[in-house]
């Protein structure tokens, strides 16, 4: 079965499938009649062809951090639902957090001719930088605001110091951090930065701030990392933690401790993670919405294939979040 051969069978030129196949304007009685042979046939155009005679790939590469993540998860679900609705596949890699990895993948998908690329970003350097500058395709990067490049990202920064002002509200004044790296611009910077500001605004000393960093995002090391805090800052009663599963593991060592959450300490995480309305008592957390964000990234990707001359002001975007009061604070 050819495009011939369809355009026959519906009645009309073969140019008018070639553009019905490439989403190229027509009239409604048309694209009807094409549309009722291309279903009653099962007809599928040639990808191969298609990339000769178009010059493009209707395949998009996805770079994730880490596919056992919820958030990635989810982003990666709104990207697979906007490129899917405009018949273009998903091609995923996945880096487990190694940079070399990350530019690896960067240029493998170059060299596999994808359409665009959409990076769920992580940490920020020189190489990277070069690397996206050199990109011979569009790329949109996702949770995080690299400069001179598409971005869809989160305001951490808002959401962290709104959880702490709840506890000040609440008449903490002993509040601590459990962060991340200050490599992540997102979730190690922003949000230990969003709950100095809270402290500084109520008074307090912002900088002086007791946190400690965890090596990776795991109950284990929230539990490591409140041990540590409790042993140095004994009179703590507030808790704000980077992630919830962070904050899982910080609500382990209080109960081990003897502290109770709520009574003697307020207790926060991030990600709005399901096992948060399980927990006792539920775990206070933000919602990000970050389907939304892959949704987003995924529009502007193919806005930018679609672009006559590429090149204009570079688009980016902050997605706004909800706080999920479930009594932890």
């Amino acid at each position: 079965m050819t495009i011939s051969d369809i355009a026959k069978m519906a009645g009309v030129s073969s140019a008018a499938v070639s553009r019905y196949l490439n989403g190229g304007p027509l009239s409604e009685q048309k694209r009807t009649a094409i549309r009722e042979v291309v279903e009653k046939t099962g007809y599928h155009p040639d990808s191969a062809a298609q990339t000769l005679r178009t010059g493009r790939v209707h395949q998009v590469g996805v770079i994730a951090p880490s596919i056992g993540s919820q958030s990635v998860g989810q982003i990666t679900a709104g990207i697979a639902g906007e490129l899917g609705a405009q018949n273009y596949l998903l091609l995923l890699g996945n880096t487990e957090l190694d940079p070399q990895r990350e530019l690896g993948y960067l240029a493998a998908m170059q060299r596999n001719h994808v359409a665009g690329i959409i990076l769920l970003g992580s940490y920020y350097s020189p190489q990277l930088a070069l690397a996206l500058k050199n990109c011979r395709v569009p790329v949109v990067v996702t949770g995080q605001r690299f400069p001179e490049v598409a971005c869809v990202y989160n305001d951490d920064r808002s959401a962290a110091r709104e959880l702490a002002q709840r506890m000040l509200e609440r008449g903490r004044r002993h509040i601590v951090y459990i962060g991340g790296t200050e490599r992540d611009q997102a979730t190690g910077v922003q949000r230990r930065e969003g709950v100095q500001d809270a402290l500084n605004a109520a008074g307090l000393d912002g900088d002086a701030l007791p946190r400690i960093c965890c090596t990776a995002f795991t109950m284990e090391e929230g539990e490591r990392c409140m041990k540590e805090l409790l042993a140095c800052c004994p009179a703590l009663d507030g808790v704000v933690c980077v992630t919830d599963t962070v904050a899982f593991g910080a609500m382990r060592a209080l109960k081990q401790a003897g502290r109770k959450i709520v009574a003697d300490v307020s207790l926060a995480g991030i990600g709005d993670s399901w096992a948060g309305s399980v927990t006792e008592p539920g775990l206070t957390t933000v919602q990000f919405y970050q389907k939304q964000v892959g949704e987003e990234a995924a529009r502007m990707l193919l806005q930018m294939l679609e672009e006559k001359e590429p090149g204009g002001p570079v688009r980016q975007v902050t997605l706004g979040y909800r706080v999920v009061e479930r009594g932890s604070i």
